[in-house]
């Protein structure tokens, strides 16, 4: 049984287990995109990574979201070994497991914020009766329970991610993981979403967050820093 169709796992578990998790892509000459890294990130966490255009940090994203499989090492997602997973079980783990919030939003822009959040559901096993109902709270958790029937054309790009952000919350995930979530938005607007990021933080959502801005890094617990495909910690952002 591999736990994908049940509860997360204990408090105990880690949400991210690497063990020497390494990314190289075949040659010639070989590319190692991402070096053997240990890391972990506990139930709770909230963990910010930095690092310059072409370091790695998206393919540690790829990696951590399912996307990429690892060509060494260990990867456990709420102790669930991925490697040892098919194409459709770690599908089926990414979408119970992993909420995403992106940079661009990607919403469907001919949908309501409503429809939009119910869609994400329609491949999480949730059964169709409960998805309006559970759309719709997820959306007055992000302050938008006024907004549901709006088009993302007719919202600011701080409503329109805030959107994205409930759309990843809808599924009840143990990850919430952001690339560059205030990347498109003005100082207002991303201290918004940063502000909400902060509250479900508090609630016991765990956040990793990957940013070039060292002010949002900043708001993480703790902060990872990538270059040439190297993981490091940081204890401080320069």
């Amino acid at each position: 049984m591999t736990g994908i169709e049940g509860e997360a796992g204990t408090p105990d578990t880690p949400v991210i287990e690497f063990r020497r998790v390494a990314l190289t892509y075949p040659g010639p000459p070989p590319v190692h995109a991402f070096r053997p890294c240990d890391l972990t990130v506990h139930r709770g966490d909230f963990m910010t990574v930095v690092g310059p255009s072409g370091s790695g940090k998206s393919t540690f994203l790829n990696i951590v979201g399912l996307l990429d499989a690892p060509t060494a090492g260990t990867y456990l997602l709420d102790g669930i070994e991925t490697g040892a997973l098919g194409d459709g079980d770690r599908t089926a783990l990414r979408g119970r497991r992993i909420g995403f919030v992106f940079q661009a939003f990607h919403l469907m822009p001919h949908r309501s914020a409503l429809e939009n959040v119910i869609l994400a559901m329609v491949y999480c096993g949730v059964p169709r009766t409960e998805r309006p109902d559970r759309a719709r709270a997820a959306l007055q958790r992000v302050g938008l329970g006024h907004r549901v029937h709006a088009l993302p054309s007719r919202m600011s790009g701080g409503e329109r991610q805030r959107v994205a952000i409930a759309r990843a919350l809808v599924a009840r995930p143990s990850l919430l993981l952001c690339d560059e979530p205030t990347g498109n938005l003005d100082s207002v607007n991303a201290g918004t979403v940063l502000r909400l990021l902060e509250e479900l933080h508090t609630e016991g959502m765990t956040i990793v967050l990957i940013t070039h801005d060292a002010e949002v890094a900043a708001r993480g617990l703790r902060t990872v820093a990538i270059r040439d495909g190297v993981l490091r910690e940081r204890v401080t952002v320069a």
